[in-house]
């Protein structure tokens, strides 16, 4: 930790060297080349503070580090699941991930820990000096309350992942933080999304803000909190909320959550933006969904470097009925070759790929999709299954699964509802209808481990590969044990 503690001030200026581009995505104008020392003392600063925030979610030009949601994160919450295989060579870090076999050493954890822990340290930063300045009241607790939500959202992906972990809130943190029970970290968490509910808008202006928090966004991951506790009746109380805001619906057609001209739709709750943003050109910031998982045979229809490195498991391919719009959506399966002829190959990954925007595939300009609007209704089923409300449950699983039988044109009788389904068979049911919906999501991994199925679903779709009770958390990185002794380890 001391040696990230002296980096800190550096890291704050790299970042604020590059919130012309990141501010371009989230439609606000804040001053550019900010000097650090004359820093927070205006609203423009306060706006760029946050904005910095936002940055290290996607990526940026430090070191060509990437970010929270760039890759690893969502790469290693797939490979670390029945989802998806690694197919990369050289990547030692991903072939441990997707057979269990990893340990503290592992560079893609390491690089997950650290990518929070910068980001919570821009957030603590922000939620302790904006109030300082002399600002515009209701600007300044708007941002302060996005601030607060990065926050809790950073701190609920790692304590889901490495359970007890620093919890750092001040801008001077000790040298050697000590680990808290993750039971205080998700206090925590609730305390900074909570508090974000009261300071957020429910809506921005389309032309200014997208992709920014919303009050909504705060409602929807409270809700994701309070299911992984198991607390299911505050989770269905937050999802309901969200539902009956009226501000989110469902895209009548699966494809629709994934063309480029829908991002920030009405599906869209929370998303993390990369490249061009909707038009403003981005160094750095463009995201890995089409170099990682589409085939590298898609050179024959001339789309430049598709790798395929993250495949999904023929099990997951398999699990999809036959006229299940998401199966053709999220996957695939056949190329178009240069003499005409038409090549059958193994299920791969297209569902970012915007074929009419980004013909040529490369680096995407895709939306990472932190949470959709789907996710909320599978949330509240979820809940209500667990509170013995079985028709509202199957009610509202039942939208998502209603929306599989569009086929583009019309509705189709396949996929039909669930009906009549007991409380443990919802359970699996719900589970499943996850596993269709958000596939390459960053979401499976997290599914499994709080249902406490990884030990008995991973097998169905890596046979020989069984994880242990071990695996519901990750190792804490060596490299951070090295710099401060008061953190623990895991079982590995």
């Amino acid at each position: 930790m001391k040696t990230r503690k002296y980096s800190l001030l550096a890291l704050i200026g790299i970042a604020m060297l590059s919130l012309g581009s990141c501010s371009k995505f989230l439609e606000e104008n804040p001053k550019d080349r900010v000097n650090v020392n004359n820093f927070y003392k205006t609203e423009q600063d306060a706006i760029s503070a946050v904005n910095s925030i936002y940055a290290y979610l996607n990526s940026y030009n430090a070191g060509s580090t990437a970010g929270v949601y760039h890759s690893s994160f969502w790469v290693a919450a797939g490979l670390a699941s029945d989802e998806m295989v690694n197919n990369q060579l050289g990547t030692p870090q991903f072939d441990q991930l997707g057979t269990f076999t990893y340990g503290p050493q592992n560079s893609a954890l390491t690089e997950i820990w650290i990518m929070h822990y910068k980001t919570i340290t821009l957030a603590n930063i922000a939620i302790e000096r904006i109030p300082l300045i002399d600002m515009n009241v209701t600007l300044r607790n708007r941002l302060v309350g996005e601030a607060k939500f990065l926050r809790g959202l950073m701190y609920f992906n790692m304590v889901r992942m490495f359970g007890k972990i620093p919890l750092v809130l001040k801008e001077k943190e000790p040298l050697y933080p000590t680990v808290a029970d993750p039971n205080a970290i998700y206090d925590q968490v609730h305390r900074d999304l909570q508090d974000a509910q009261g300071a957020l808008p429910d809506s921005y202006d389309p032309k200014n803000g997208r992709g920014r928090a919303t009050k909504g966004a705060a409602l929807a991951i409270e809700a994701k909190v309070y299911l992984t506790q198991k607390d299911f009746a505050k989770a269905a109380e937050k999802a309901k909320l969200v539902i009956d805001s009226k501000k989110y619906d469902l895209w009548e057609d699966f494809a629709d959550a994934f063309k480029l001209a829908n991002r920030g739709g009405k599906e869209a709750i929370f998303s993390v933006g990369f490249g061009d943003a909707g038009g403003a050109i981005i160094f750095w910031e463009v995201g890995q969904f089409l170099v990682r998982l589409l085939p590298a045979a898609l050179s024959e229809e001339g789309v430049v470097n598709a790798q395929g490195w993250q495949i999904p498991t023929q099990q997951l391919y398999d699990s999809y009925d036959f006229q299940d719009r998401r199966r053709a959506v999220t996957f695939i399966t056949s190329i178009h070759k240069k003499d005409g002829s038409i090549e059958t190959i193994r299920p791969y990954i297209q569902k970012y790929w915007d074929r009419v925007a980004e013909p040529k595939g490369n680096e995407s300009s895709q939306d990472f999709p932190v949470i959709r609007y789907s996710d909320v209704l599978l949330m509240y089923a979820e809940a209500m299954n667990e509170n013995d409300q079985p028709l509202v449950a199957h009610e509202y699983i039942n939208k998502v699964r209603k929306r599989a039988r569009f086929d583009g044109t019309t509705y189709q009788n396949t996929v039909p509802d669930y009906v009549n389904l007991g409380k443990d068979a919802f359970r699996a049911a719900v589970l499943k209808e996850r596993r269709l919906e958000f596939v390459a999501e960053g979401q499976r991994w997290f599914d499994l481990a709080r249902t406490n199925t990884l030990s008995t679903l991973v097998p169905q779709a890596k046979p020989g590969v069984t994880p242990a009770a071990r695996n519901l958390l990750f190792p804490v990185p060596q490299s951070e044990r090295d710099l401060n002794p008061n953190l623990t380890q895991n079982d590995y």
